[in-house]
C-alpha cells in the first residue's frame, strides 16, 4: 500500500495508510503511514470492536493535516485481544531436522504446513501467494528455489524450477521470501484458538524456529557477500528489523550516499506531493 500511495499522491490525491509491517513501510517511504502493533490481517485491531477501530481510522486520517514529508507514526495502543499473544505457539510441531541441505528442510516444512494453508485458502476463497509468478500449487517449487539460493550462494542467476518468474534477480529473492512468508502466515491463520500472533511474534517464530528463517538468513549473508547496493537493499527487504546479526538488515544511509537518498526521495514525490495545501484541499473535498 505504501508504494501505491506514492503513485496516488502523484495524481494529486493526499493519502494516509495503515502499516502492519514497519520495515516494509520504511523501505517504500509512503507519504503518510500509521504503523499499528496488531496481528497480521487485522489492520484496525480487534474484531467486533467498532469504537476501537474508529479510533485507529481517525489517527490515520489525522496525518493528512499534520504530515508534510514522508512520515511513519506509531500507534501507541495495542488491540484489546492482543493481551495473550505471548502465549501463542505454532500448531505444527516440526521434527528435528534430518535433511542435509537447507532446501530439503524448507521443503519438509512446507509439506507439513500445506494442509493448514489450504484450509485458510478455502475459508477465505483467495490467497495472497503468487507475487513471484508462481501458482498456489507451486509452493514446493518456490521453496526449492529459495533453498537452492541459500545452499549455493548464487544471487545472480534466477533458480530454474519450472516457473516463469515475474521478477529478475536479485529482486526476485525479496518476492520468494514474501510468497513463502505468506504461505506460512496463511497456515498459521488456520490454527485453533482465539489468539492471533502479531508481526513481531510471527517473525520471532520464523527466524528463530523454522528452516525458512534459516534459509532467509543464509540468503541475506550471500547478498552481503555480493556487495552491491541493490543486493544490500534486497537484504533489508527480506529480514525484519532486529533479526539480522542483532540489528537492521538495511544498509546504513552512508552506504547509499546522500545523492542516492535524494534520488529515492524524489522518486517518491516527497518534494512536491506532500504540501499542507494539497492535504488540506483533499480533506475539504
Amino acid at each position: 500500500m505504501g508504494a501505491l500511495a506514492n503513485y496516488i499522491e502523484r495524481a494529486g490525491v493526499a493519502t494516509a495508510s495503515i502499516s502492519l509491517i514497519r520495515e516494509q513501510s520504511e523501505a517504500v517511504r509512503p507519504p503518510r503511514a500509521l504503523w499499528v502493533p496488531f496481528a497480521l490481517g487485522r489492520p484496525l485491531g480487534a474484531a467486533d470492536d467498532p469504537e476501537f477501530q474508529k479510533r485507529v481510522i481517525h489517527a490515520a486520517l489525522a496525518m493528512l493535516s499534520t504530515a508534510t514529508a514522508p512520515t511513519i507514526t506509531d500507534y501507541p495502543i495495542e488491540a484489546p485481544a492482543q493481551a495473550n499473544v505471548d502465549s501463542w505457539v505454532c500448531p505444527v510441531n516440526f521434527p528435528v531436522a534430518q535433511a542435509t541441505t537447507v532446501t530439503e528442510r524448507v521443503q519438509a516444512e512446507v509439506a507439513r504446513l500445506a494442509p493448514w494453508s489450504a484450509e485458510t485458502r478455502a475459508a477465505r476463497g483467495r490467497t495472497l501467494f503468487g507475487v513471484t509468478g508462481a501458482k498456489p500449487g507451486e509452493v514446493d517449487a518456490v521453496a526449492r528455489a529459495l533453498g537452492r539460493v541459500a545452499d549455493t550462494g548464487d544471487v545472480v542467476t534466477a533458480p530454474d524450477v519450472g516457473i516463469n518468474w515475474a521478477f529478475e534477480m536479485p529482486l526476485l529473492l525479496r518476492h520468494l521470501a514474501d510468497d513463502l512468508r505468506t504461505f506460512y502466515h496463511e497456515a498459521i491463520a488456520a490454527q485453533p484458538g482465539p489468539d492471533a500472533p502479531d508481526h513481531a511474534t510471527l517473525s520471532a517464530w520464523i527466524f528463530r524456529g523454522t528452516a525458512l528463517g534459516e534459509a532467509l538468513q543464509a540468503v541475506a549473508r550471500h547478498l552481503s557477500a555480493h556487495d552491491t547496493r541493490k543486493a544490500a537493499f534486497v537484504r533489508g527487504l527480506i529480514i525484519p528489523e532486529g533479526f539480522y546479526e542483532g540489528g537492521s538488515a538495511f544498509p546504513a544511509s552512508a552506504e547509499f550516499g546522500s545523492t542516492d537518498n535524494a534520488a529515492r526521495a524524489s522518486e517518491c514525490g516527497a518534494d512536491s506531493l506532500l504540501s499542507p495545501t494539497r492535504a488540506d484541499d483533499q480533506l475539504q473535498r
